[in-house]
């Protein structure tokens, strides 16, 4: 993996500038992205393990490369293995003869007949030391990554619906309750999460896209650090969007070598989508008819929540957050 010099950081600033999604100031980023300040997250701090102490994020591991609101044909997987896509094409274009800067894409697929994507590219300015976190999270098994990729989710804008569902400062084991599929390569690491592979995570995202144009969404990408060595947690990265139009996400384009995850998708999958595509045009907000669905969609949420608080997937000694329910369906309070 190469270390960015200040040639390279030039090209990193291009490609962040150049996506259709325009990259804007976190405080003002409607119809756009940003990189919001690290400390607006919390994490685990040095002794978190004997006072459950958690500090704000600080420096990120990794530099925001870019944000891309897409849609396709079928689901969308494996972006940075396709040529066409421009972080891809972009690599390649700056440089041909190797020694390319290794590169992190997170891909949360939504769940719709739409296959809505929505995803975060980082890249890392330098090496990370054999036998940190980092490297064992990128070296290590699925399970191993399952049970450390973290997410912290938080509606800085919003209806109060929305934010009441999602929870404040929501934190998830991503692979504990969502289908991820991992994608290594030589300069690059994809995760493509499967919203649709979760009814809660499902019923949660439906609703916040009836709303999504009127929405301010930070999200956080971190491994969790599960012991004192381990500590105190750094962030990966974070990404803010706000605001967007569905209408103005762009047509993927895609790899003429097809992917796996574009195939039939799973039972589960395939049964909520039907349930969702209505359950997500009764949460539209439609002017003169929230007076008449917001009890109803509280209630069937509220419901849907409460369904799930026995299915806990975090240790039950940890509840040093606010309570509050993850777009994964996990408690965040356990986090």
């Amino acid at each position: 993996m190469a270390s960015l010099g200040d040639g390279e950081h030039q090209w990193l600033e291009r490609v962040k500038s150049e996506g259709a999604v325009p990259l804007l100031d976190p405080d003002n980023c409607s119809n756009g992205w940003a990189s919001p300040p690290g400390d607006y997250f919390m994490v685990r701090g040095p002794e978190y393990l004997t006072t459950k102490t958690k500090i704000p994020g600080g420096e990120y591991l990794l530099r925001p490369l870019g944000f891309d609101w897409i849609k396709g044909s079928t689901k969308i997987a494996e972006v940075l293995k396709n040529r066409k896509n421009r972080v891809r094409k972009a690599i390649d274009e700056e440089f041909p003869d190797g020694d390319k800067p290794f590169v992190w894409a997170f891909n949360l697929q939504l769940p719709g007949k739409d296959n809505y994507s929505a995803v975060a590219y980082f890249a890392a300015t330098a090496q990370f030391p054999e036998g940190s976190l980092v490297d064992q999270f990128l070296n290590g098994d699925d399970g191993f990554r399952n049970s450390r990729l973290k997410l912290i989710a938080n509606i800085v804008k919003g209806p109060w619906i929305v934010r009441k569902a999602v929870g404040e400062q929501a934190v998830c084991i991503i692979g504990r309750a969502l289908s991820c599929k991992y994608c290594v390569e030589e300069n690059f690491f994809e995760v493509d999460v499967d919203i649709g592979s979760s009814m809660v995570a499902s019923a949660i995202v439906h609703l916040a896209f009836g709303y999504i144009s009127m929405l301010t969404v930070d999200l956080a990408f971190l491994i969790e650090g599960q012991s004192e060595s381990e500590l105190p947690e750094r962030l990966l990265g974070a990404i803010r969007f706000s605001d967007l139009n569905p209408a103005c996400a762009s047509l993927y384009e895609p790899s003429p070598y097809g992917s796996t995850d574009n195939l039939q998708s799973s039972l589960p999958t395939r049964l909520w989508k039907s349930i969702g595509q209505g359950f997500s045009q009764l949460l539209h907000p439609v002017p003169g008819a929230q007076e008449t669905f917001l009890p109803l969609v509280q209630s069937m949420i509220m419901k849907l929540l409460s369904s799930k608080r026995a299915v806990k997937t975090q240790r039950n000694d940890e509840s040093d957050t606010p309570g509050g329910q993850c777009l994964c369906g996990c408690r965040s309070s356990l986090i």
